[in-house]
């Protein structure tokens, strides 16, 4: 276990309890906490503004609610867990019979301990989730049902974290902030984009890395309605989500499915030997379906270990900070580090000496990699990064081509430039 896996872990521990929602406090507390760890910049867009197709909705908050029997014991209670609320209830105070309250109460049958995650974002209505078993023990009779909450103009709510590289053309990292107590989906994720930043920011990158903290679905879309101009700079990116469970990585492509994110992901999960799955586009799952959208359709894919909906915990109760590990947040925060290495050395160069093989031992290039455990392989290299210098194939084109890792490539480059023999 890394002390980095800890301490994604711990901030994921930490941001457990909180009830974020689309809208409303529980973003903000979320956010507050993420900007201990990063500076982040906090837009509020207020309700009914236009974005896209779409409108931001009303803001939602809730401060208590609880199902209580004849003797005022709470059955269900906000306060043990936000997920005992259908997400963006309207308010109630009333007193109702079991056979009328059934109606308004979400379980999960095949799991009966487990409390299931439900929301009605855009249709006024209110409910509770609750574990079967706590349903079945029920007595019929009546039952006070209190949701103390608020639904009004107020705000969306969402965050940005800039790390300036050397040029102004931008890679995004998107992670949805609007789900509960969930851990895996994804606290998770957040805590891997937090420590990603934080990691990138120790140097200089070539690209700017812009990192948004946004709700998801509306989120994305009142980000990119509110960017327009800036939509051309950006060239890559990659949404974060489900990135701290037990399964393999995974990576889904963008719409694209030949966008340079996607070639270099395919290629840094292959030459780890990770075990890995690469799934194709589909207009279906996070946020990467806005960026891709077709009006946009940018360079945008998606990692994350198990898929959504891809194992039984995921939008319950059993998503808690136990199903996530320090070990497998510190591998995705890995590949993370690992993917973006690649792309902000991927280059084209120009063989300045074209005209048949130069004589790489008269410039001391042989000699130079004496001793490595791989000179024959960085030899091979050179070879290589000479003959697809044209100014048309990448680095990471040789390395694909090749078969060779792509740190090899970039070390035989960087040995060939100094040596004055290719130029980018």
């Amino acid at each position: 276990m890394t002390e980095l896996g800890e301490q994604m872990h711990a901030l994921v521990e930490r941001l457990y309890p909180l009830c974020r929602s689309i809208t409303g406090d529980g973003v903000r507390d979320t956010l507050d906490i993420v900007g201990e760890y990063v500076p982040l910049t906090v837009h509020e867009v207020p309700t009914g503004t236009q974005v896209l197709d779409w409108t931001v909705p009303q803001e939602w908050n809730i401060r208590d609610a609880y199902i209580a029997d004849a003797t005022g014991h709470r059955v269900v209670d906000f306060a043990a867990s936000s997920l005992h609320v259908l997400g963006y209830s309207v308010p109630v105070s009333a007193t109702m019979p079991l056979s009328e309250l059934r109606a308004h109460l979400h379980t999960l049958p095949d799991h009966p301990a487990w409390v299931p995650y439900r929301t009605s974002y855009y249709k006024p209505d209110w409910g509770f989730c609750l574990a079967q078993e706590t349903l079945d023990a029920l007595p019929d009779g009546e039952y006070e049902v209190r949701i103390d909450s608020t639904l009004a103009d107020g705000h969306l709510t969402y965050a940005e974290h800039v790390v300036r590289g050397q040029v102004p053309d931008e890679v995004i990292v998107s992670c949805h902030v609007c789900h509960p107590s969930l851990a895996n989906d994804n606290l998770a994720g957040i805590a891997v984009a937090t420590f990603l930043a934080r990691a990138l920011a120790e140097r200089t990158p070539y690209y700017t890395y812009r990192f948004i903290f946004a709700p998801g679905t509306i989120g994305a879309i009142t980000w990119l309605a509110r960017n327009a101009e800036r939509i051309h700079r950006v060239k890559h990116g990659l949404v974060l989500a489900c990135a701290g469970d037990p399964g393999r990585l995974t990576y889904k492509q963008s719409r694209r499915g030949d966008a340079e994110i996607d070639r270099v992901l395919r290629h840094v999960l292959t030459v780890s030997e990770r075990p890995h799955h690469i799934a194709e586009f589909t207009p279906y799952g996070y946020d990467e379906r806005q960026f891709c959208s077709p009006g946009f359709d940018l360079g945008v894919g998606s990692l994350s270990r198990t898929p959504y909906a891809g194992y039984p915990e995921y939008h319950t109760s059993a998503d808690n900070p136990d199903f996530v590990s320090a070990e497998a947040m510190a591998d995705t925060l890995a590949v993370c580090r690992e993917a973006f290495a690649v792309l902000d050395r991927n280059r084209r160069y120009l063989n300045l000496s074209p005209y048949g093989e130069p004589q790489l031992g008269r410039r001391g290039l042989y000699d130079a990699l004496g001793g490595r455990s791989d000179t024959k392989q960085t030899q091979m290299a050179m070879l290589w990064v000479l003959s697809l210098s044209d100014g048309e194939h990448s680095l990471l084109d040789v390395a694909e081509r090749s078969a060779l890792p792509f740190d090899t490539v970039a070390a035989a480059a960087d040995a060939l430039c100094g040596a004055g023999l290719i130029k980018a």
